[in-house]
């Protein structure tokens, strides 16, 4: 296992997912994973400083850690499989070790809260091309788990992406208000 870091966050354009970049800590190789909308926007929020008025998913997860007296030693990216990545987290509760299956995505996001340090397995890192060295058109990214050709993503504006959620929210709120009870037709029970 090698110890790595979120290097950055960012939008594969090409499948229009976002991808989180770990970089080893001494090293300059590089693992992406593919990893969904609602992980992107907690682990940004958290590296952002940005705090909600509720916990969500990964602050719960955190705060259960926590309040059973748990400590995260650590969490460890393992392999991949027909694309899906697969990583544990080190839980020790009471002296006594727990290994919990769990996404990377959802390890790195509560990992990130509670300081632990984030290992990935040494032959899930490759070199890639960094983002300085490619030319802007040519940024593409493989299909999750693929590793040629790769260069990282740009990294994701968090403040962007909470304006982008607001405003679609506005836009519900708006046509919720405009809605008639006709509108919703005959519903029979």
């Amino acid at each position: 296992m090698v110890e790595v870091f979120v290097s950055r966050l960012g939008l594969d354009s090409s499948s229009n997912s976002f991808v989180v970049i770990l970089q080893e800590k001494d090293g300059e190789r590089i693992l992406p994973i593919w990893i969904g909308r609602a992980e992107a926007e907690s682990i940004a929020a958290h590296l952002n400083g940005v705090h909600r008025e509720r916990p969500m998913t990964h602050d719960l997860a955190t705060a259960i850690i926590v309040a059973l007296g748990g400590t995260l030693r650590r969490v460890q990216v393992t392999r991949v499989e027909e694309s899906t990545f697969y990583a544990e987290m080190h839980i020790v509760v009471s002296g006594t070790p727990h290994v919990i299956d769990a996404r990377p995505s959802d390890s790195i996001a509560i990992a990130l809260r509670l300081e632990a340090p984030i290992f990935a397995a040494d032959d899930l890192l490759a070199e890639y091309e960094t983002p300085d060295e490619a030319e802007e058109g040519e940024r593409e990214a493989p299909a999750p788990g693929a590793t040629e050709g790769f260069s990282a993503p740009p990294a994701l504006d968090i403040g962007a992406a909470h304006d982008e959620m607001k405003r679609s929210a506005e836009e519900l709120q708006r046509h919720l208000e405009q809605l008639r009870p006709e509108d919703f037709g005959k519903f029979s029970l």
